[in-house]
């Protein structure tokens, strides 16, 4: 089931390839979505979500694993040991 977000939308025109246009029709045709916009929309936001993560994980790729760890055990060992219960 697809949930669909609502939120201030602006109406704007594209140029599509025929083809194109005609597997979006056969989506709404087959009740996959409700209309045509849907189909960009849920497109449009697939992409932008995609994006976001590939660029999370371009910037994780930047992270020095060695001075990460290096780094997490410099504050684990300065801690006081867990109380016990």
């Amino acid at each position: 089931m697809i949930i669909y977000h609502t939120m201030a939308t602006t109406k704007v025109a594209i140029t599509v390839e025929s083809e194109t246009l005609r597997e979006i029709d056969h989506w709404v045709r087959e009740g996959r979505f409700p209309n045509r916009s849907r189909v960009v929309q849920t497109a449009l936001a697939e992409m932008l979500a995609r994006r976001k993560r590939r660029r999370l994980v371009e910037e994780l790729g930047k992270l020095n694993s060695q001075q990460e760890r290096a780094l997490a055990e410099e504050l684990l060992s300065g801690e006081p040991a867990w109380p016990e219960y």
